[in-house]
């Protein structure tokens, strides 16, 4: 069992990006929750499970912390240790019946993933899903994207996963619970004003060098300094420009409603195809993906040449590689579908990839949330709808463990990861785990009435890109 604190560091308050995605849920359909499936080689050990998170829960405050909100939203909402904190609530046990196959956690997966969060809890979900066949289980886990990306995930997992099916040894010491305090009003004005008052003065520190130094780059190149500015506030404004209209003319509708499956292609193959186009991984899976949606368009007569995608890129660094919650910037784009040969609809692809990761803005998010999180949140709730709803479908790419892992004495044999919709009709999440690569499908039942189609469609597209390797 790793030790989470000596790799992550936990801030006591959310980021503003972060308070910004958290603000807008009051619209339901921008809901950020998070869902994992895991496929188990047995049942895990009750005993050993309740262990595990309880001992994680010691390790990974966010496992016991909800979230306040400051007092007239003076800063972003805190992270504070829920005084009532009931591990039973948070972890639930089933079994399966019918097939008692992948496809049936799946279907019991999709009514946990549609249900809010209760706000007044910390912010996850734990159901073991024994009783499948081969003696196998399952295990789905729900997460609020406020608590970390997906990169993050994939650390904070490793506190509850283990390198042998039996550790040698007795168990390390249980931590200390983390020490409750519970803030009055007065106190959580005084401190979101402080926090705030602190933020400002660092700013303040850090104006006359940042002033310093584009004044030097000005006098050195007047016209460059002026181009970079008109370029960085162009690159903002379209990170923030509305697009409520999908691309598609097939999948236009949404709803509350969705629908999971999941995909499993070979790691090497794959990456031995994105090379060959001189691309990486996440350039053929955005490919085969692109690929997937023109032949369902096909099926619906239909030929759009674009759609609009979804992508969020990380922007950990070397200072922030420890630092939980989320570090990725929004991106939306035009993608093509159809490019005949797959081979030059990788190249052409990883092209318009390459263009967003140089986009100005995907650095400024944190600054521009600062600005929108203060403004009324049904305001809020209108811009990020307007701008998120007519996306068509979105991506993500999480390196994963290379290695096998094991979970309470049982081995995990695959994990799909199922992000949210976020107003999207389709989100495609892409887990590599040993030599695998999982691949996590939630659509929106409105948009995508006969997913089973579609499921079809996108194994024709990632065959073009095995075809490559």
């Amino acid at each position: 069992m790793a030790e989470a604190t000596d790799r992550l560091r936990f801030e006591d308050r959310m980021r503003d990006a972060d308070a910004l995605a958290w603000s807008v849920e009051k619209d339901p359909m921008l809901r950020s929750t998070i869902t994992a499936v895991l496929i188990l080689d047995a049942a895990p050990d009750r005993r050993l499970v309740a262990d595990r998170l309880e001992r994680g829960s010691r390790l990974v405050p966010r496992l016991r912390q909800r979230v306040v909100s400051s007092p007239w939203s003076l800063a972003p909402p805190r992270w504070e240790v829920d005084p009532y904190f009931d591990l039973d609530y948070h972890l639930r046990w089933t079994r399966a019946a019918g097939a008692a196959d992948v496809g049936e956690v799946l279907r019991a997966a999709e009514p946990i993933a549609m249900q809010g969060f209760d706000r007044d809890r910390p912010l996850w979900e734990m159901t073991v899903i024994e009783g499948l066949t081969e003696d196998r289980a399952a295990i789905v886990m729900k997460i609020h994207h406020s608590i970390t990306d997906g990169v993050g995930a994939v650390k904070i997992g490793m506190v509850l996963f283990d390198l042998e099916r039996t550790p040698p040894g007795p168990p390390p010491p249980l931590p200390m619970a983390p020490v409750v305090h519970v803030l009055n009003r007065a106190e959580r004005f005084l401190d979101a004003f402080g926090h705030e008052r602190r933020r400002q003065l660092g700013r303040a520190r850090r104006f006359p060098s940042a002033v310093g130094r584009a004044l030097t780059r000005a006098a050195a190149a007047p016209s460059g300094a002026a181009e970079d500015v008109g370029a960085t506030v162009a690159s903002a404004a379209r990170m923030l420009r509305p697009a409520s209209t999908p691309l598609s003319p097939v999948m236009t509708r949404r709803s509350l409603s969705m629908r999971f499956d999941t995909l499993t292609v070979p790691l090497a193959e794959t990456k031995a195809a994105a090379k060959r186009g001189g691309g990486k991984l996440n350039d053929a899976f955005v490919t085969a993906v692109a690929r997937g949606f023109r032949y369902y368009h096909d099926k619906h007569g239909a030929a759009p040449d674009q759609l609009r995608m979804g992508m969020p890129i990380n922007v950990r660094t070397a200072e922030t590689a420890d630092l939980a919650g989320n570090q990725w910037a929004p991106t939306r784009f035009p993608v093509p579908i159809r490019v005949d040969d797959p081979l030059e609809h990788l190249q052409v692809i990883r092209g318009v990839i390459a263009v967003q990761r140089g986009e100005p803005a995907v650095g400024l998010v944190e600054p521009l949330s600062s600005v929108l999180y203060r403004l009324p949140t049904t305001l809020l709730t209108g811009i990020f709808g307007s701008m998120l709803k007519g996306v068509d479908f979105t991506t993500s790419n999480v390196p994963g463990v290379p290695v096998p892992v094991y979970f309470a004495g049982a081995k995990l044999l695959a994990q799909f990861p199922l992000g949210p919709l976020g107003g999207s009709a389709v989100n495609l999440c892409l887990l590599s785990y040993v030599d695998q690569l999982h691949i996590g499908v939630n659509s929106d039942l409105a948009a995508v009435p006969d997913p089973d189609v579609l499921h079809t469609c996108l194994l024709a597209g990632f065959a073009d890109i095995a075809d490559l390797a």
